[in-house]
């Protein structure tokens, strides 16, 4: 098992640059290590399993000399990861990703402050935007797409149903010498926004759509990506300008990426093409992460 260890961090070592510090180790089966996955966040690790710790990999890490957290893939139990090995992190930190920095912490409780699967993603959005364009960033989480689009000059507009989310978000855009008072931050629900953009007359030239597979908004209505993400696609797409990119991403492990683009292609107000975006490289595992950019 050591060995197999060794060399999934080895062969990820190319991808570990100046301009980019964190990314996934070990992706499980994809590395010959089922329920495996470790990460880096400028140096300081992050391992997720799906069961026991095995104490040949405990052993490798604390061999390692690093900080080295821990959590339990568990969906009914999301808790901050604990402290395996090494010394303690107990503070906010920043890690970089293609030049940009972003606010991480392992206190925050189930996720660190940014998805890593996304990273190709940001690439694109920051390649795509440019001075004087707007992007709509929904589901926001810390805003890592608006200050991606917003290091292009774009103006942004970062939405979620989190307060804590969008001060995090305001964090990682004064991180990156960006003010956040030349950008907009909305807290609520992206469908009830969409509508209410629409009513306003607001355009973007993007818009960013990766909500959870399943949530319950206040009124109890529930939202299922394999069932409605073809309605939320369809409210964005009404608010996007012509020429504009709307990027559609979900986890949602039991739908295809084929069966996915099919919902939103027959959802949608207008005609639309579409191209699927793969996973990061460093990504070995089944590719989870459906990413369709419609245009």
């Amino acid at each position: 098992m050591r060995i197999l260890l060794e060399k999934s961090v080895a062969k990820r070592k190319s991808l570990l640059t100046g301009e980019t510090d964190s990314v996934r180790l070990i992706d499980g089966a994809g590395d010959g290590l089922p329920g495996l996955f470790l990460e880096t966040y400028a140096g300081r690790w992050l391992l997720s399993t799906a069961g026991q710790i095995p104490p040949q990999v405990h052993e490798w890490l604390r061999d390692q000399g690093v900080t080295c957290y821990a959590k339990r893939l568990d969906q009914h139990q999301k808790e901050s990861p604990a402290l395996l090995c090494g010394p303690e992190c107990t503070s906010p930190f920043l890690i970089h990703e293609n030049g940009i920095c972003y606010e991480i912490s392992f206190q925050s409780g189930y996720s660190q402050g940014i998805f890593l699967d996304q990273r190709d993603n940001r690439a694109e959005i920051r390649r795509l935007m440019r001075p004087g364009m707007r992007l709509l960033n929904t589901f926001a989480y810390t805003g890592a797409f608006s200050v991606a689009a917003a290091m292009s000059g774009a103006e942004t507009t970062t939405l979620d149903l989190s307060q804590p989310y969008l001060d995090w978000a305001k964090r990682n855009f004064s991180h990156n010498n960006l003010d956040p008072a030349d950008h907009h931050f909305c807290k609520g629900d992206t469908f009830h926004w969409l509508k209410r953009f629409a009513k306003q007359g607001r355009i973007f030239d993007a818009i960013v759509l990766d909500p959870p597979t399943f949530s319950r908004d206040e009124k109890g209505v529930v939202f299922r990506v394999e069932e409605n993400f073809g309605t939320l696609a369809a409210l964005a797409a009404k608010i996007l300008a012509s020429g504009g990119q709307l990027l559609c991403c979900t986890n949602f492990r039991r739908i295809t990426p084929a069966e996915f683009t099919r919902q939103l292609l027959s959802s949608l107000p207008r005609p639309m093409t579409a191209r699927h975006s793969p996973m990061p490289a460093d990504f070995t595992d089944e590719p989870y992460l459906k990413s369709t950019w419609l245009a």
